[in-house]
């Protein structure tokens, strides 16, 4: 497939991206679950590689309709690899990416060449999603988490909107970065569907909480690098935990970088990738 948009159709709605780039095929993962793609944000990092990126079902211009669970979302990735990637590829996941790479590589290991995920969840429990959301707001100014509890404390019964949900976000995006106080604005096109981004992540949960996701990880013949920010809101023992499970796990810390490691280190993510070429070539 040459460069440019395109979409692949599935047994439920399509699914849309872009290709671009010479060189080895790069399939980008975004986090979420239930976000806008922002993978351009690694354009930086992936400039030797041809670069396959989509929007995760549960956005426009993708399919909005669900099911919204671990399965739906990689039937969806092995539709987009089917489609447009030639052979095999490297997958590149941040956050949810990260674990959603994980799980493709998991159905489609003859697909996969290696998986780099990016400051992903963890392999049991709860994914480390609770220390997450706790250092987060350790490291939220007051008068922000006076406004996230104002959102936070609906009436029962009653879902969080869209604009909730996207407003949550903004609100501890400083807190994602080693240093808050000299975070970027977060990406003003950013979208959030609060349905997709709940039900997805439920589903993540029963498959963390039975360690059923761990005990496949456990035979994972596929290299698997994990990348960490030094100064990342996700406690350091969750990739420690994933790295120790994989056969073939490496561990990657990068020092003075948080949740989005790139940005506070530009050229961390481009050195994993170039220590990966050999299997690609």
């Amino acid at each position: 497939m040459s460069d440019g948009g395109f979409t692949v159709d599935t047994d439920n709605g399509a699914i849309c991206g872009s290709v671009g780039g010479d060189g080895p095929e790069l399939v980008l993962l975004h986090g979420g679950p239930g976000l806008s793609d922002y993978t351009e944000l690694l354009d930086g990092e992936t400039s030797d590689w041809r670069t396959v990126r989509y929007q995760q079902r549960g956005l426009a211009p993708s399919s909005i309709e669900g099911p919204f669970d671990v399965d739906r979302h990689v039937t969806d990735a092995a539709a987009v690899l089917e489609a447009v990637v030639v052979d095999k590829a490297v997958l590149l996941g941040h956050s949810w990416g990260a674990h959603l790479a994980l799980q493709v590589a998991l159905a489609l290991p003859e697909r996969v060449l290696a998986v780099v995920g990016v400051d992903g969840l963890g392999p049991i429990g709860d994914g480390g999603a609770t220390a997450f959301g706790a250092e987060l707001r350790r490291r939220t100014a007051p008068n922000r988490l006076t406004r996230l509890d104002e959102i936070d404390a609906r009436p029962p019964g009653q879902e969080v909107t869209d604009a909730e949900a996207l407003e949550s976000l903004a609100l501890v995006w400083p807190a994602y970065f080693a240093d808050p106080s000299s975070a970027p604005p977060m990406p003003a096109d950013l979208r959030l569907s609060a349905r997709c981004s709940s039900a997805t992540f439920e589903s993540v949960l029963r498959q963390l909480g039975d360690e059923s996701f761990a005990r496949r990880l456990a035979h994972l013949d596929v290299p698997v690098v994990t990348v960490v920010g030094g100064s990342s809101p996700m406690p350091a023992s969750v990739a420690e935990e994933m790295t120790a499970l994989l056969p073939h796990g490496d561990l990657v810390v990068v020092p003075g970088a948080g949740h989005l490691p790139w940005h506070e280190q530009p050229g961390c993510i481009a050195d994993v990738l170039a220590a990966l070429r050999p299997l690609v070539v």
